[in-house]
């Protein structure tokens, strides 16, 4: 895949203000050289972080929007969804994932995005919270936080010291939903380690990837997280490989956002280390990174 160059289709919000969603993605998977095609789920003029925003529901214009694409035989190696505007959505995009795989053995990834920190989002309904399994169902890959891990799995949300059996418990669970490769975002363990946590059905291996925490968290961070994972998985890094540098950058934008004192809603400015993306993906070296690859039972 060194001279080929991905084509995603992303399926998500376009935030204007907040460092978030698809002003995340594009840039961010451009510089991990795959291409970004933006189907919009909705309008906002900032992400709903801030006490105030202007929100636009794209739902009536999205199958008009993709058959279109379809009309010029456009073709993906990836559906990449996100945040969504209405419970509607979910039927498009499932319409789409099954055009997309008719025509090639694309890459489904699913970030469940429905709320953080034990809340959800004002914008998600009851109805839309229900209809996400389906969705979730439908994908190769998906990347919960443990907020939605809890709504998922109409499990009690626990934001700290989650033990390595429950989290083993969260995964495998989550899979049976459908999915081959869960990953758990943001976790911090009873013995105070903060990782990310992976199960891959076919090879039946969990991991636990830790990562550096800085004592703070931002918005956008997981919509950061997630395409960064994509952009390294598509350019055939290894799948604990992938976590490991998509946790790494994170960490290390995180730092740099807490040392600018940004406002917080502002997210991270990953700007400032974009150039660490393509000197790495360019120069391919796979055989000097060190994977720090553990496994869950250790």
């Amino acid at each position: 895949m060194k001279n080929y160059i991905p084509k995603i289709a992303a399926i998500h919000d376009i935030s204007g203000v907040g460092r978030c969603s698809m002003t995340v993605i594009l840039p961010v998977l451009s510089a991990l050289s795959c291409q970004v095609c933006p189907l919009p789920t909705a309008l906002l003029s900032n992400h709903s972080e801030y006490k105030e925003f202007f929100f636009y529901d794209f739902t009536k214009h999205m199958e008009e929007y993709y058959n279109i694409w379809e009309k010029n035989n456009a073709e993906f190696d990836c559906v990449y969804s996100g945040f969504l505007g209405s419970e509607k959505q979910i039927n498009i995009i499932l319409d789409i994932i099954k055009k997309v795989k008719s025509k090639s053995n694309a890459l489904v990834v699913v970030d469940p995005v429905m709320g953080d920190h034990g809340i959800i989002y004002k914008t998600y309904t009851e109805d839309m919270v229900r209809k996400m399994s389906q969705l979730v169902a439908n994908a190769d890959i998906i990347t919960p936080n443990l907020t939605e891990v809890s709504i998922l799995l109409n499990e009690q949300y626990v934001n700290k010291d989650v033990n390595l059996e429950t989290i083993k418990k969260y995964l495998k669970s989550l899979s049976d939903m459908g999915p081959n490769i869960v990953v758990i975002t943001g976790i911090t363990t009873d013995l105070g380690e903060h990782i990310n946590a992976c199960y891959d059905r076919k090879q039946n291996n969990y991991w636990k990837i830790p990562f550096e925490y800085i004592g703070t968290r931002y918005p956008g961070t997981g919509d950061l997280f997630t395409s960064l994972f994509i952009g390294y998985l598509l350019n055939n890094y290894k799948l604990p490989e992938s976590i490991e540098l998509a946790s790494k950058f994170v960490s290390e934008a995180v730092k740099v956002t807490c040392e600018a004192n940004t406002p917080h809603q502002e997210g991270v400015q990953f700007e400032k280390i974009m150039r660490k993306l393509y000197d790495g993906v360019n120069e391919y070296k796979y055989d000097i990174i060190q994977l720090g690859e553990y496994k869950l039972n250790h």
